[in-house]
């Protein structure tokens, strides 16, 4: 395997650029691709056999542009698909919620964890599920949070409103005596001010996106793919290859305006592409 090439990511859409922020400033040196399937979002409304089938697309998609690992940074993907894309791939894959499952059990102290989610990822039960393969004894209390998303790509993390939606969301889990707080969707680091005030100091937040990027570093450390730095005289010369390549199903401009909102500036290459079939690709 080649140290050198992009690590890969992929999600329903915008909310796994929280998963790429965390793994670009955990491992400035490496490149990214990334891929959201906007065109199909969102995955929580589909069958497992869709979700599985997208996913595996999505993949094999970023697969075939040449990569040392994915990172499927979707919840619901990483839920319902894992075992079937880990099947299809011939590089390893993470999710984030078993990262984000043993960060929860680390710093919880035996305490409760809350963990909030979107619909299908709560139902499924996979925090719940990877939590208790870690700490069987563990209560863990759980809460779907769909408006959260609308706030975030809104751009409204930090209103009234969100502090309302918060408050109404969180009532349970405050109320439990938790230890930590699973933010279970890839759109809910961008509010994490405000749910922290609602939560208080003594709750530690965690972010499963934070939680993947650890376990990538350790991955490309233990396995030497952690990609070489570039001498002064080559880094010139490989400048264009530094830049991390974004890729998007559907509506591009959107994708660049909330990429900008989430990551503090626009991606730096965006490509539209249609992706379908497990080995037809076609780009525009």
């Amino acid at each position: 395997m080649n140290q050198d090439l992009p690590i890969g990511i992929f999600d329903s859409g915008v909310g796994g650029l929280t998963v790429y922020r965390a793994l670009h400033e955990r491992l400035p040196d490496e490149r990214f691709i990334y891929l959201g399937d906007t065109a199909r979002v969102p995955y929580g409304t589909k069958s497992l056999a869709t979700v599985e089938r997208y996913a595996i697309e999505n993949s094999l998609f970023l697969e075939a542009r040449g990569i040392k690992l994915l990172v499927v940074a979707c919840n619901t993907a990483s839920a319902l698909a894992l075992p079937a894309i880990r099947k299809a791939m011939s590089v390893d894959v993470i999710g984030v919620i078993e990262p984000g499952a043993r960060a929860a059990v680390e710093e919880a102290g035996g305490k409760s964890i809350g963990v909030i989610a979107t619909e299908a990822t709560v139902q499924s039960h996979a925090y719940r599920n990877a939590i208790a393969s870690r700490a069987p004894s563990v209560k863990v209390i759980e809460r779907a949070c769909p408006l959260f998303v609308s706030l975030a790509e809104e751009g409204w993390a930090e209103t009234d409103v969100a502090r309302f939606v918060a408050a109404e969301y969180l009532e349970e889990i405050k109320g439990s005596d938790v230890g930590t707080l699973v933010l279970g969707c890839t759109h809910y680091p961008i509010l994490s001010r405000v749910i922290q005030q609602t939560m208080g100091n003594d709750v530690l937040l965690i972010d499963s996106g934070e939680a993947t990027a650890h376990d990538v570093w350790m991955l490309l450390n233990e396995k030497s793919l952690t990609r070489r730095v570039l001498e002064d005289s080559e880094r010139e010369r490989h400048l264009c290859d530094d830049l991390d390549h974004f890729y998007v199903t559907d509506a591009a401009e959107r994708f660049s305006r909330v990429a900008e909102r989430f990551l503090g500036s626009a991606p730096s290459v965006l490509e539209a592409v249609e992706v379908w079939g497990h080995d037809e690709l076609r780009t525009y």
